[in-house]
């Protein structure tokens, strides 16, 4: 009997621990053909973004196998490897998504011969129009390292036969003979962690694009010319297709255009003008309207300290009424400001309530994103249309209020509220905030509807609607010259006339007086306009990819410095007593339960 239930027993045992082991191998196994994970950190840095997710399982997005070629390979200094981690692990998160559509691999490019590292150097590199190399000077085992990086990936895609291929950068490249610090690295590195899953997907946008939507700058009324824009059409044209329209009274100058940016006009539009435009409109096309409906002479006021605005009459207010958004002929104050440098004043920088930093609302468009600097800005109410949604998408901050109409303007103006200044009564009551950049979407009744244009009327040409055939979108900003750049010229090598190119600093990023005295002020106008146009011609992909922001919690060295030798006694004794603890435990235990 004894015997029977040693025997039982030991069956029993060996039994569970065969269960056990195949269980163990049966999970890993599956596990390798699996792929998830769950996040619980509170910035959602592990998961993907709605819009890449709708990407990635949209079909009709791109049908065929997109291949990534990763160069980031090799033996690497712990914070490069930390880098290239997190982008094995966003691309398997991209090919949990997209199956068999994406395939990636990582290739160390220090394998094989000199010759053959040489020569494939060379194909990378393709004249600096591919991955640029990144040199990087590090300490490992006591000693000082050199290492060369190519941080990027080529992307291939092949329709009808025909095979794309598209650079990525993951991080930037250095210059010849000045490698980076890898200790220095630290914002460099944060920031391309930031952008990875954004320059990945618009990577893959570009690639995979069947055709592009056409986007046309308006000019002849003073509006901002192709060289002021320079910076704004270089963020669109890899997605866009971009043109200059100039209407001159021709039915068909908006014909094939899907968007339409009015950007900063000076001078009235006609009547045949606003007709064109409104049809646009109501047969669904997309306007954006960046305006002021003032002028104000800035070098006047800098010389004199004070100076008069004047109104300039567009007519294109009168017509956006209609759509259901008024732009007032005021300018908007905002404690929320950027400072102004004042030469020979008391103070160098002073508050310049002029200069919004306008507060971003919950909208696609500004979710997340810096504020956006507005200088001057004209605020915009909401006239309420059938089958119209009216959205705020910029706001002033609570502590702000408005001039009146045709404002004098005055430097002396944020001196006369103190130190503290108070705009309002209650500076932190939500009423307080005053729309700057709003938004209409829906069937827009046309602004002709009762005071046709004869001669445009009676042309069958013309085929005027009433009211909007298809869906469209009007946004108004109530700022001309947040897209704007600076520029200069340089000869053109070919020897007829100059080319033109961007200020180095970027005005939609931060404002140059501010830069050049290094005060760190970074602005959101470049995402803004990015996301506006996206948003208008119905991609929204990428709108709340390109607004995240993951921070990396950088370990702090003072206290590493007062607590190392705790934690390192921690380290040590705490799993030795934990062991020693479970020892004395069961030890007792098994006393008790065989003594």
């Amino acid at each position: 009997m004894l015997k029977n239930s040693k025997l039982f027993k030991g069956l029993f045992n060996w039994t569970v621990l065969i269960i056990i082991v195949v269980a163990a191998v049966l999970i890993n196994t599956i596990g390798s053909y699996l792929y998830f994970r769950i996040d619980m950190t509170k910035d959602q840095r592990y998961s993907l973004a709605e819009g890449t997710e709708k990407f990635l399982n949209d079909k009709s997005k791109f049908e065929s196998r997109i291949s990534i070629q990763v160069y980031l390979e090799g033996n690497l200094p712990a914070e490069i490897q930390n880098f290239q981690n997190s982008l094995k692990d966003k691309l398997n998160d991209f090919k949990s998504i997209a199956g068999n559509r994406i395939e990636f691999n990582f290739i160390n490019p220090q394998n094989g011969s000199k010759e053959d590292q040489q020569e494939l150097f060379i194909q990378l590199y393709d004249q600096a129009r591919g991955i640029l190399p990144l040199e990087i000077i590090y300490k490992k085992d006591g000693e000082q390292r050199q290492m060369m990086l190519w941080p990027g990936a080529k992307m291939s895609y092949s329709v009808n036969g025909i095979v794309k291929e598209q650079v990525v950068q993951f991080l930037p490249g250095s210059k010849p003979g000045r490698p980076y610090q890898l200790e220095g690295m630290t914002d460099i590195i944060e920031n391309a962690l930031n952008n990875l899953e954004y320059n990945i997907v618009s990577n893959m946008r570009k690639l995979v694009q069947k055709e592009k939507q056409r986007i046309a700058f308006l000019q002849g009324h003073g509006e901002l010319n192709p060289n002021q824009t320079l910076r704004a059409r270089s963020l669109l044209a890899p997605y866009y297709a971009l043109t200059d329209v100039r209407l001159n009274d021709s039915i068909s100058a908006l014909a094939d255009v899907d968007g339409l940016i009015i950007a900063d006009p000076q001078a009235p539009f006609s009547s045949k003008d606003l007709y064109l435009i409104d049809q646009f409109v109501m047969r669904g096309g997309k306007l954006m309207c960046f305006m002021n409906t003032l002028y104000l002479n800035e070098d006047s006021l800098m010389a004199r300290g004070v100076t008069h605005t004047m109104r300039k009459n567009l007519k294109l207010e009168n017509m956006l009424f209609d759509y259901g958004l008024k732009v007032n002929e005021n300018y908007v104050l905002d404690v929320n400001c950027a400072p102004k440098v004042i030469p020979y004043s008391d103070q160098t920088f002073t508050p310049w309530f002029f200069h919004v930093l306008a507060t971003p609302t919950i909208h696609p468009m500004t979710k997340n994103i810096e504020p956006v600097s507005l200088k001057f800005t004209n605020e915009i109410q909401f006239i309420k249309q059938e089958k119209v949604a009216l959205t705020p998408i910029l706001t002033s901050s609570t502590n702000a209020n408005k001039t009146g109409l045709a404002p004098l303007v005055s430097l002396s103006l944020p001196l006369s509220y103190g130190n503290n200044p108070e705009l309002v009564a209650n500076p932190t009551d939500e009423v307080n905030k005053i729309c700057i950049a709003g938004l209409a979407e829906g069937f827009f009744k046309s602004h002709f509807q009762n005071r046709l244009v004869g001669e445009f009327a009676n042309n069958p040409n013309s085929k005027y609607k009433a009211k909007s055939t298809n869906e469209g979108k009007v946004l108004v900003v109530g700022n001309g010259r947040f897209i704007a750049n600076r520029y200069d010229s340089i000869p053109n090598p070919k020897g007829n006339g100059y080319l033109y190119r961007p200020n180095q600093i970027n005005d939609m990023k931060m404002e140059p007086e501010l830069a050049e005295r290094n005060v760190p002020l970074y602005f959101g106008n470049q995402e803004f306009f990015q996301n506006i146009v996206d948003y208008m011609m119905g991609d929204n992909s990428v709108l709340d990819v390109r607004s995240r922001q993951i921070d990396i919690k950088e370990i702090d060295k003072e206290k590493i410095k007062t607590f190392a030798g705790f934690y390192k006694i921690v380290n040590l004794l705490l799993p030795i007593g934990i062991v020693l603890l479970m020892a004395f435990i069961l030890n007792y235990l098994r006393k008790r339960k065989y003594a």
